[in-house]
């Protein structure tokens, strides 16, 4: 796809006059880095208040009779348990209990379900939520809307200056109200480990939403290369390459993502394999790596046993700035999935140390109470 194909964020124009180096991704034009550079945009986050542009993600209302028990036909999480002012992460399934996406679910309002779903996804997803649930609940896509992640410890006080309802929210609380004088739908979530938010504006808003938090001392812009490291630390599967329509949730050690309620009543695609598989029945499980020695190990390098018998792939990897040192997530066997099992990466055709260890890499900052 060539830069005159690629989609644009309402938020481009700001990008290019902070001086963003864009790249293709999700067939858009994205910031991977600003001026500052991928290790300072990451500590920072880490340390103060990282403002990411997220828009090409997906946005759309699920509207119906009855919307959280017709969502239920595609996803594995309980829905119907959702309370009002609640987000809930999920994972869109096939038939055989593959992932087809992974993506969160929130009740704002009374207007049906909000959901956000992947970037590179969103097409498909709508499809097929739409065909599936065409007689009975309706898909209304938001591409009229930005959103925005606002992440880091300072994240909260930056923001309760200007949204106070802000600040009473806890973890995966969603809310719509009045926002910088526009409709927005904030929940307390985001994709870093740390404590945070994601604000769906409209898109005509969405530069002047920008620049009002950016004029903040302790705010800066945050590119995709940051996100991406910064994922990497929480222990956070990234759809595309941790996850796909070959992994299911169990294997992806996603098993929150399949409610109590969905378990007991197994009516969910895929429900005989994951069934089988909560049981213990499946041959590979999603681990964290710490490289002891050499080179990071990226996407595709094979994972070995202490003898050197090749028993896995990293499908993550890279240099963990705030964990110091080289991180990995791939799957193994659950027998060497134990915390502390010695196991060798494969990095540029040699051996180096690993070891597994547990999730999240570095400690999350959710905020569960106030």
């Amino acid at each position: 796809m060539s830069n005159d194909d690629l989609k644009k964020t309402p938020l481009f124009d700001a990008h290019v006059a902070a001086g963003a180096r864009m790249v293709p991704f999700a067939g858009y034009s994205m910031p991977v880095q600003y001026k500052d550079g991928v290790l300072k945009e990451h500590l920072w986050t880490r340390e103060h208040a990282g403002l990411f542009d997220v828009s090409h993600m997906g946005q759309a209302r699920l509207r119906g009779e009855n919307p959280a028990k017709s969502f239920e036909k595609v996803v594995s999480a309980d829905y119907q348990g959702l309370k009002p002012g609640k987000q809930r992460y999920g994972v869109l399934l096939n038939e055989d209990g593959g992932i087809i996406d992974d993506l969160m679910t929130a009740r704002p309002d009374d207007d049906g379900l909000f959901v956000v779903v992947n970037g590179a996804c969103k097409d498909n997803d709508y499809q097929i939520i739409a065909e599936t649930l065409a007689d009975e609940a309706t898909v209304e896509r938001l591409e009229d809307r930005a959103l925005l992640a606002l992440q880091g410890p300072e994240a909260a006080a930056v923001l309760a200056a200007h949204v106070p309802e802000a600040a009473t929210m806890v973890f995966m609380d969603a809310r719509a109200l009045t926002a910088f004088g526009v409709d927005a739908i904030i929940s307390r979530s985001g994709y870093t480990g740390e404590d945070g938010y994601e604000i769906s504006v409209p898109a005509d808003a969405a530069e002047r939403v920008w620049n009002t938090l950016l004029a903040d001392e302790r705010v800066k812009p945050i590119g995709l290369g940051a996100r991406d490291s910064l994922r990497l630390e929480a222990g956070l599967p990234l759809y595309g390459h941790d996850l796909d329509e070959t992994v299911s949730p169990i294997e992806a050690g996603l098993n929150f993502a399949v409610g109590k309620s969905r378990r007991e009543a197994g009516d969910f695609l895929g429900a005989e394999r994951i069934t089988k598989e909560l049981a213990g029945d499946l041959s590979r499980i999603r681990v964290n790596l710490k490289v002891l020695e050499g080179a990071p190990a990226r996407e595709g390098a094979e994972i070995a046993d202490a003898d050197g018998n090749v028993i896995g792939k990293v499908t993550s990897g890279g240099f963990g700035p705030s964990f110091g040192g080289a991180i990995a997530i791939g799957f193994v066997p659950p027998a060497y999935a134990v915390i502390g099992s010695q196991l060798k990466v494969i990095v540029r055709g040699k051996p180096a140390a690993a070891e597994v260890v547990a999730s999240p890499f570095v400690p999350t900052r959710y905020v569960r109470k106030l």
